[in-house]
Parts: structure tokens; C-alpha cells; sequence
């Protein structure tokens, strides 16, 4: 994947060792990090999967408690191959950046032996690796680092035409968190056509639709693949299904996080409970096919959109969530004259990354405050990854309108001079 390191940017290096010198020299505050409940959450959480390998250590089911939501594959992962050491996590922010790095390269036409724009490249790298929404989940070593690397892995393979790496990381993706399910079509959409940008110039859908009934069959292998390599390795049994996939359509941990469900089921009567996790699961699908529909010309576009709507409407939201999507916008750097209020969105993430730490101290650590505090802070992050949406959505729509006025205002200039 490294290939082409005649042209890594010199931002990369500086700052994924910078990264690794984090994760080599002790932090004072990195405890601190890791109880933080906007961070990681029930599903992400550290101090969770430590949980978990200290009780499978002494035969202990660790599916039994109701406190463990992680994959019997990470539980593995850690307990036999790979140590749960922190530079584990700065060698997969490097991979992501690079993997980011990549996928504009492939969107742009590059390949590895073309020339680059350093100073390009340079800007995507630095506001990958330096965004605080990314970078403190990592430090606080949630598993939603992971599941960020699984998704630009296969956005990566898919831009570059590796179906079965792009198939089987977007697999692995969902195995860990159900709702990447929701990338699953853009991905499909960019393996049969392109990942090169069409925003300017909308045409429909031209890649072969045949071909995705096999794509969606390799998928599931790989998938069920992964499903019995996990109940393998938990003994036979099933209880991790409910535990681990059960506990994002269900809610059984009302832990409070920066997202927008666990307070209103905090409020919720139990005997509409049901009715309002259905309609909160069936809200994330109703998005795909609208984004996949619009956006046909550029489904790269498409699963962008759809990762700003995990990073608004996810059930377990931590920062990592909207962190990816506001990272993201860097590679698509044409919609950034076309974005109407992009002053607005940053300043509601800035007001919800101040208020968020503070009220969470307030409630929890002080005692001063209440839930409400809390979950107004919340709401301040809704509203501002729903800005950012909504303006990337407009964005990409615009350009398409925006280039043909500027196509007609030059041929009208031309035939004048002519005439």
C-alpha cells in the first residue's frame, strides 16, 4: 500500500512521527482521555475491551456481563497477536492518513509514478492528522479508530479498482459497526464506474449495474467469513451477536455521548421504546438511496454524504464520527467555492467542542449541572454536522449549475468577439 514513496509529502513524515512520539512517550492526561465519554463510547471503549481481555484471560465468558460490546475479532486481535500498545493506534492513523492521501490521488487521476501537488497533499494530510476530532479519539485509544481505517481502506481499494481488498475491508467495516452498511452501495457504485470527480458535469449512471449482484455475493462471503471466524473464536456460541450488533438497534447502554440518542431514550416510556428504536435504525437507511440517486455521477461524493450522516445520526457517536467527514471535505476540493456558509458550521463545531468538555464536567465530575446541560451541548453538535451536511449536499449540487453559467457567460463572450 506504501507503494510510490518517492512521493509521500513531507508533511506525512513529519507528522506521523510526531504521532508516533505521542504514542511512545507517556501523556500525563491520557487517562483522563480514555474515561472520556465523548471519545469512545460503550462500543469503542478501552478501558471496555481491557475489561474484556482480563476475563477471557481467567475463562470468563466476557459476553455474559452485558458491559463488553466489542467483536470477538478485536478480542482476539489483542489477546494473541497484536498488543493493545498505543503505537498500534498511531500506525493506524498513519494508514488512514495515507489511505486519504490515495484516494484524492485516484480521484485527481494520479498514480504513484505522476507527478503530485506536494503543497495539495501537504493540506490533506495536515488537516487529517491535526484534527482534534481524530487525533483525541486515537489518544484516548477507542476502537473507532479502527473502524475509521476499515472505511478509507475500502474507499481506497474501491477508488482503485481492488474489489476483493475493497469487498473485504468494507466487510470487516461492518462486522465491527452495522451501520457501515449504509457505504456498502456508493462503494458497490464506485467499483463498477469511477472515482474521478463528474460534480461539474452530472451524466447518469454509466458503469455496469450487472455486475454488482456479484459484488453484493462476494460481500456477503466475506462477511459470513468473518461471522464464523468470530463465533470460532467465542466458542461456538452466539451471545456476542447480541452483545456486539443487538447493542446498536437496541440501546442497552444509555452511556451519555455527543450524539443525538441516548437522552431522548433516557426519556422514553418502555412501551414505545421499540417503535422509536425502529424509527431511529430505519431514519439512517432512508438517506442511501436519495444520496446514491443524486450523486450517480460521483459516488465517491455519495459515500461522503453518507459518512456525514453517521457523523450526525450515529447511535454511538464519539468525535471520531464527524471528525472523518469534516476531514474528508479536503479531497474534494472543487465544492469548496460552492460551500454558502461554511463560517457558520465551523463556528457551531468550535461552540459544541467548548461546551461539550464543559458541561460534561459540570454534570458528571461537579454535580452542578444536569442531563439537560449536557444534552443541549448535543444538540449544538447535531446542528453543526447537520449544517456541514446540508452545505456539502447543496455544494455538490451547486458546482454542476455554477460551471454551465460560467460555460455560457464564455461562449457568449466568445461569439461576441467574433461577431
Amino acid at each position: 500500500m506504501f507503494s510510490g514513496a518517492m512521493n509521500i509529502p513531507p508533511a506525512f513524515s513529519f507528522l506521523v512521527c510526531l504521532r508516533l512520539l505521542f504514542a511512545v512517550l507517556p501523556l500525563s492526561g491520557q487517562n483522563l482521555l480514555k474515561h472520556d465519554h465523548q471519545l469512545s463510547s460503550p462500543l469503542t471503549s478501552y478501558l471496555r475491551l481491557k475489561e474484556g481481555l482480563w476475563l477471557l484471560d481467567n475463562n470468563i465468558d466476557p459476553y455474559t456481563g452485558g458491559s463488553f460490546h466489542h467483536s470477538p475479532l478485536l478480542l482476539s486481535l489483542f489477546s494473541t497477536i497484536v498488543p493493545s500498545l498505543p503505537i498500534i493506534w498511531a500506525i493506524s492513523d498513519a494508514v488512514r492518513a495515507w489511505a486519504l492521501l490515495r484516494i484524492w490521488r485516484a480521484r485527481q487521476g494520479l498514480s504513484s509514478q505522476t507527478g503530485t501537488r506536494s503543497s495539495v497533499e501537504n493540506f490533506i494530510i495536515s488537516v487529517y492528522l491535526l484534527n482534534p476530532y481524530l487525533l483525541l479519539p486515537s489518544l484516548a485509544l477507542s476502537t473507532s479508530t479502527f473502524e475509521n481505517t476499515l472505511t478509507l481502506l475500502a474507499l481506497m481499494f474501491a477508488s482503485q479498482g481492488k474489489v476483493s481488498s475493497a469487498l473485504l475491508a468494507i466487510a470487516f467495516a461492518v462486522h465491527l459497526t452495522p451501520s457501515s452498511i449504509l457505504l456498502l452501495l456508493p462503494i458497490f457504485m464506485v467499483l463498477v464506474s469511477s472515482p474521478v470527480s463528474h460534480l461539474a458535469s452530472p451524466r447518469p449512471f454509466y458503469g455496469n449495474l450487472k455486475h454488482i449482484p456479484f459484488l453484493f455475493g462476494e460481500f456477503t462471503l466475506c462477511w459470513c467469513v468473518l461471522v464464523g471466524a468470530a463465533c470460532i473464536i467465542a466458542g461456538g456460541s452466539w451471545s456476542w451477536v447480541r452483545a456486539s450488533w443487538d447493542a446498536t438497534l437496541t440501546l442497552p447502554d444509555l452511556t451519555p455521548n455527543p450524539g443525538l440518542w441516548w437522552y431522548f431514550f433516557t426519556e422514553m416510556f418502555d412501551h414505545f421504546r421499540p417503535f422509536f428504536l425502529m424509527v431511529f435504525s430505519v431514519h439512517l437507511v432512508i438517506y442511501i438511496l436519495p444520496i446514491c440517486i443524486k450523486f450517480q455521477h460521483d459516488p465517491l461524493y455519495a459515500a461522503f454524504l453518507l459518512i456525514g450522516v453517521l457523523g450526525t445520526f450515529k447511535a454511538y457517536l464519539t468525535l471520531a464520527d464527524p471528525g472523518l467527514f469534516l476531514s474528508m471535505i479536503s479531497i474534494f476540493p472543487e465544492v469548496h467555492g460552492y460551500l454558502r456558509h461554511p463560517i457558520i458550521t465551523t463556528l457551531l463545531h468550535l461552540h459544541a467542542a467548548l461546551l461539550l468538555p464543559l458541561q460534561h464536567v459540570l454534570w458528571v465530575s461537579e454535580g452542578r449541572g444536569n442531563a439537560n446541560f449536557y444534552y443541549a451541548a448535543s444538540l449544538v453538535m447535531g446542528m453543526a454536522g447537520g449544517a456541514g451536511l446540508v452545505d456539502a449536499c447543496w455544494a455538490g449540487m451547486r458546482i454542476a449549475v455554477g460551471d454551465a453559467k460560467v460555460w455560457a457567460e464564455e461562449k457568449v463572450d466568445g461569439e461576441k468577439r467574433q461577431g
